[in-house]
């Protein structure tokens, strides 16, 4: 085997996306359509492993100063495997990564990885090589999901009490890509309840849901004309993954978020996949915000962990 690492060049994005959409725990932000909106805002130090010429592994990454992170301007991180190569191959892939950050003068490495949920097969063959090298878990997030097989107890999506409908709002949920709409919305209800923005912009997700629009999409609850509630979802092999939910006035003391959520729930068990609410947690899980725990854990939801690793390099 002759096994090396390379620098990513933007002259290798058509077969950096064939591997990620055929690899065992590739997601479409991995794909350069996706990784690079915000290329501006990273220094790109991406990997690409190869025996021969054949492709064995990528690794999605930016340079921060003297650390070398997988990836900061992504929700999860880590090697990209293809269905070849097994444990022996990873470790010797953070052989020469460490070798290689070494040579560079690079001193950490801050390593985010997948969920196991989210892998197309086993794939956890980083966390026993970071711990053969000595790692510590560096941020440790807490996610809420339900998985393929959920069936609600008696058949309600809700362990809470059903609420009123309010007067006016359409009967049917739409999906539709009224973002326009939808973003002010979502922008007022992170200011005004987390102090908070969404991490795309309008122009961004627009974008980007152009791009991906079979894993980009929007659904939304409308009264007297205007959106009332909604959740943009985010469509992996095996999980659907709430990327934001937002609910106006009109909706919070009613039932139209739940009926969205109910919608993206029966979605993700029609597809066999998982239905992921996201974080619930901030300052790299430190804090955890009960509240938004105990929504999430109405629906059934319960804990999957999200880890980062932090390795310094000898």
């Amino acid at each position: 085997m002759s096994l090396r690492l390379e620098p990513y060049e933007p002259s290798q994005a058509a077969a950096w996306n064939a591997f990620v959409a055929a690899s065992r725990n590739g997601v479409f932000q991995a794909d350069r359509g996706f990784m690079d909106y915000h290329a501006d805002r990273f220094t790109d130090a991406s990997l690409v492993a190869r025996d021969g010429d054949r492709i064995v592994a990528l690794l999605p990454a930016h340079r921060d100063g003297d650390t070398l992170v997988s990836h900061g301007g992504l929700s999860w991180g880590g090697f990209i495997l293809g269905e070849r190569g097994g444990q022996r191959l990873v470790l010797a892939l953070f052989e020469l990564l460490v070798a290689e950050l070494r040579r560079q003068g690079l001193r950490r490495l801050r390593y985010k990885t997948l969920p196991l949920p989210y892998h197309r097969w086993p794939s956890e063959d980083d966390r026993y090589a970071l711990f053969r090298l000595g790692a510590t878990r560096w941020r440790c997030e807490l996610l809420s999901m339900l998985p393929p097989e959920f069936v609600p107890p008696d058949g309600d999506l809700r362990r809470r009490p059903a609420r009123k409908t309010p007067a006016g709002a359409d009967e049917a949920l739409r999906e539709d890509a009224c973002w326009q709409d939808f973003w002010p919305l979502l922008e007022s209800v992170l200011a005004e309840r987390h102090d908070a923005r969404p991490v795309h912009s309008l122009a961004e997700i627009q974008l980007l849901a152009a791009r991906f629009p079979r894993e980009i999409r929007l659904v939304t609850a409308w009264v007297d004309g205007r959106i009332a509630a909604g959740a943009v979802l985010f469509e992996t092999p095996q999980v659907l993954r709430t990327q934001y939910l937002a609910a106006g006035p009109a909706a919070r003391a009613t039932s139209l978020l739940d009926r969205v959520i109910d919608h993206a729930i029966a979605q993700a068990r029609a597809g066999g996949r998982w239905f992921d609410f996201g974080t619930s947690t901030e300052d790299g899980g430190t804090v955890l915000n009960e509240g938004l725990l105990a929504f999430k854990e109405g629906f059934g939801a319960r804990t999957v962990a999200h880890d980062a690793y932090e390795l310094i390099i000898p």
